[in-house]
């Protein structure tokens, strides 16, 4: 997908989990940072007017760098966007902001999140209802399921990817 449809596809999406998010609720939307024709896509361009409550760094050992003019990206940013009375849960505000996971290395999907990561998202929230509309391997639905909280997502396959 090219990235201006990428984009705008991404900002419908984000309007839509908003639309239907409770007012205490939040969205953990993670979106690597690219570079495409020699410049940083720092996604900004996607969560801007939304209410992004700060940048996680998801500092992720290893990965693969096929490109000899940039560093090997061995991070990623999840933005957490939050509705107005959204509160971290009993003790979730004393972690930090970089969160040092491995990723997931014996997933077949292409870029799996660990389920460590997307466990820590859940339980820093109250939600009992966790949406992943983005599911691709399934790592939300398992973290979920680890800390019994119901769940739904959207099969990966039937979106259109953004490159």
């Amino acid at each position: 997908m090219p990235h201006e449809e990428c984009v705008a596809w991404q900002r419908k999406s984000l309007t839509a989990l908003m639309r239907v998010l409770r007012n205490d609720g939040a969205i953990f939307y993670n979106h690597k940072w690219r570079v495409q024709d020699g410049l940083l896509q720092d996604r900004s361009n996607i969560v801007a007017g939304f209410p992004v409550r700060q940048i996680l760094i998801w500092q992720r050992a290893g990965g693969i760098n096929v490109n000899p003019g940039y560093f090997l990206p061995n991070y990623e940013v999840i933005y957490p966007i939050c509705k107005p009375r959204f509160r971290l849960t009993n003790k979730a505000n004393a972690v930090g902001y970089i969160w040092q996971i491995p990723p997931e290395s014996k997933n077949p999907h292409p870029t799996p999140f660990p389920v460590e990561l997307a466990q820590r998202c859940i339980e820093s929230t109250t939600g009992r209802i966790v949406l992943d509309p983005f599911r691709g391997s399934g790592t939300t639905a398992l973290a979920a399921n680890a800390v019994e909280r119901q769940w739904s997502g959207t099969v990966r396959s039937l979106l259109q990817p953004c490159t």
